[in-house]
């Protein structure tokens, strides 16, 4: 299982909107994530929040340009969060070594930018036309049926497209994403359905609207209920597990696996 750290350079993401915007202190939290035991840091320069700015592909550009540059002048492995073909094709020639896609990968540009990168690239579940519309409120009954459609449709058009199975890994989308508290709950109960696909899962349940709706806490107090959400996914053989703190999941999962040593 890989540990993916979140390094939000945007000016208002819903958890740490406006923190890192000067590269400097991006580069330093990059490095920070890393040393907290994250695999890779997946850098987005635009939020996909309903509320968020769009910006455009210039601005998103010039802001993950000097981040990338420093943290992979360290070693660090980037993915990059991003929906935009101009955006990709900038940053693969950077050295990302994946693209996390929250639209679905529905843009023809960016189908043939990451098919010609043979870079691995992460489909999130999402419906609508507009990657920061509201999303759809998905009943939490027909949510998994709603999820098996999506990505039976998208993964048979990528792999028309010459995209590799093995290069596409999907993610279900998380709280607003998919619109609801039980909606998300009932994908986490029902995570093994995921992997009829044959395909890695990526999940961000990482400080998210339905844990503060299930626990009754504000953003910067989502920590533990966080942290209970990833160990659930890392026991149910979740690949990628995106977070705000990939020290305490480390650890998490450092015990569990001595548990499981023991005869």
């Amino acid at each position: 299982m890989k540990v993916v750290g979140i390094l939000n350079i945007t000016a208002d993401s819903f958890s740490d909107g406006g923190r890192y915007l000067a590269s400097p202190l991006a580069i330093e939290k990059g490095l920070s994530l890393a040393a907290e035991g994250a695999d890779l840091i997946d850098i987005g320069a635009e939020s996909t929040s309903i509320y968020g700015e769009k910006i455009t592909a210039a601005q998103e550009i010039e802001r993950l340009t000097p981040v990338i540059e420093g943290l992979r002048k360290e070693g660090i492995r980037i993915s990059a969060d991003t929906y935009k073909p101009e955006v990709m094709q900038h940053v693969i020639a950077l050295g990302v070594e994946m693209i996390n896609d929250v639209s679905g990968l529905k843009d023809e540009a960016a189908i043939r930018m990451v098919q010609g990168a043979g870079l691995p690239v992460v489909i999130m579940f999402n419906r609508n036309p507009d990657v920061r519309a509201q999303a759809t409120l998905l009943d939490h009954t027909t949510v998994m049926s709603e999820m098996a459609a999506f990505f039976t449709e998208r993964l048979k058009t990528l792999q028309d497209a010459g995209i590799a199975d093995d290069r596409v890994i999907i993610d279900p989308g998380m709280g607003l994403f998919i619109g609801g508290t039980e909606s998300s709950l009932m994908v986490l109960r029902h995570l093994e359905m995921l992997k009829q696909y044959g395909r890695e899962i990526y999940l961000c349940p990482s400080r998210k609207s339905f844990i503060g709706e299930v626990l009754d806490r504000p953003v910067e107090a989502r920590g533990y209920g966080t942290l209970a959400v990833e160990i659930w996914a890392y026991l149910h053989g979740v690949d990628y597990i995106r977070t705000h703190e990939p020290g305490p999941l480390r650890d998490a999962i450092r015990m569990i696996q001595a548990i499981e040593r023991m005869e």
